[in-house]
């Protein structure tokens, strides 16, 4: 039987274990069987309406299983045509319903050719099976619940509650100043990371502050969970935060502090406040603050008394914020540490350097970044080498034009050549757009290391110490 078969039957028992059982609730059904049953709040009448007359958002029992239902679910083009051969399932011609004929014969049938890990996805049948001794299946069902993504983490939760809180026109403009991404919408884990290790550390210690909460606020701990990372544009900021939340399940909000200056954005120290009032009620989610050190040009500025409200706003919001109270993790980020004054700096607990990558960070980030592709002779320590003073960024828009280049000769395979030429042209643009074209050396093209002497020398150590990965994007 296919693979096809068995995704099919395993939601087919799912949604009828669910539909039975009265002690789940939706964090024990995986998310994509949630995404296809979610709903938002809907009057008496059917309507939708994010109002307060709305029936609060979930999932409603029963579940019913048609062919569409299925096919979102599953992935699987026919569903029915799948287990249509099966003595147990039946199909309503007129309703279009696929159901368990005989649900004993189909857990059977199920057990037979499931294996533990795949029971560990599934919350309700891992409880279902372990209840029941002629099935032999080892799994713990707290185990799988943990391991599923909580409900909060999805995005059809997270714009349920969106589509409630800003419910008029004017509140709707606050989606303009803040971005809220769900996890399974960012495309990078911290695994994808090369990352120091002193930014590890201070990520693993947040990571079990997160876990600990409770205790932490049992000890009298409150002050803790605001982080403020601090380096170069092109150092992996944003995308470490990113993947922080997809690694933990998280919400991620995400505010540009320049965007407080949008004339489109009406009362501004508002408008703060109801960032931080809507990652209170995503919580627990991360709150990513950009371009912090807006905050101090605008303090030390004459800028317009509304702008300067809404920073001092913004100051006492971070004050009144805090993981163990609110679980939110807030991160703030800046390029320009030094314009940051001592009411800034105050607000975090933990600083966070991202630093331009040396010689040995740019390797582990090369040979991250190049996991997918076919390069003859890669040699990540010679353009390692060649490549003085990049960042991360810099090293992946250098990898996106030497694949460019080969696609316009017709080949999907790279050479160690291709990317020394890349890294050339890239100097080379970067050069010309930083130079001052009225009075600056025109001959000057490329910047940074020497590429035909690192072809020659075959790269070489600077002293760096690789007992562990550096590095990050």
């Amino acid at each position: 039987m296919s693979d096809a078969a068995l995704d099919v039957v395993e939601f087919l028992l799912t949604t009828s274990v669910y539909s039975d059982d009265r002690r789940l609730d939706e964090n024990d059904l995986p998310p994509a069987y949630r995404r296809v049953y979610w709903s938002g709040g809907v009057d008496d009448d059917g309507s939708e309406t994010g109002g307060t007359q709305a029936k609060p958002a979930g999932i409603s029992r029963p579940l019913t299983v048609t062919n569409a239902a299925a096919r979102e679910a599953t992935e699987i083009d026919q569903p029915w045509a799948a287990v249509s051969e099966l003595m147990f399932t039946e199909r309503d011609e007129f309703s279009g319903t696929i159901t368990l004929a005989d649900e004993g014969l189909a857990e059977q049938w199920f057990a037979e050719r499931v294996d533990d890990d795949r029971l560990l996805e599934n919350p309700t049948l891992a409880r279902h099976f372990t209840e029941h001794d002629e099935f032999d299946v080892d799994v713990d069902y707290e185990a799988a619940r943990d391991r599923n993504r909580p409900i909060q983490a999805d995005r059809v939760w997270i714009d349920g509650l969106l589509e409630q809180y800003f419910d008029e026109e004017e509140d709707e403009e606050m989606l303009d100043l803040v971005e809220v991404r769900a996890p399974e919408e960012v495309d990078m884990s911290l695994d994808d990371l090369v990352l120091t290790a002193d930014q590890e550390n201070e990520l693993d210690k947040i990571s079990k502050a997160i876990e600990h909460r409770d205790y932490l606020a049992d000890i009298g701990l409150r002050e803790i969970g605001k982080l403020l990372f601090v380096g170069p544009p092109g150092t992996g900021k944003t995308s470490t935060a990113q993947a922080l939340a997809q690694d933990m399940d998280l919400p991620f909000v995400e505010v540009k502090l320049s965007m407080i200056t949008s004339q489109y954005l009406g009362e501004t120290a508002k408008n703060v406040d109801k960032t931080f009032e809507v990652a209170k009620r995503l919580s627990p989610c991360i709150l990513f603050i950009d371009e912090f050190d807006f905050v101090a040009k605008t303090r030390s500025s004459d800028e317009h008394a509304a702008l300067k409200r809404a920073v001092n706003t913004l100051l006492k919001s971070i004050d009144n914020i805090s993981l163990i109270q609110d679980d939110v993790l807030l991160i703030g980020a800046t390029n320009h540490p030094d314009q940051l004054d001592a009411a800034a700096w105050r607000r975090f607990d933990e600083i966070v350097n991202f630093p331009k990558p040396d010689y040995g960070m740019r390797a582990d980030i090369l040979r991250v970044i190049t996991r997918q592709m076919t390069i003859e002779e890669f040699d990540p320590e010679l353009i390692a080498d060649a490549t003085e003073g990049l960042t991360g960024s810099d090293l992946r828009m250098v990898l996106r034009e030497a694949v460019l280049e080969a696609l316009t000769e017709d080949r999907t395979s790279l050479t160690q050549e291709d990317l020394l030429e890349a890294v050339e042209e890239f100097e080379e643009r970067d050069t010309l757009k930083n130079m001052d074209m009225m009075g600056g050396d025109h001959d000057a093209l490329v910047a940074g290391g020497d590429i035909s002497k690192a072809s020659s020398d075959g790269g070489h150590d600077h002293g760096h110490d690789h007992s562990h990965d550096h590095g990050d994007d």
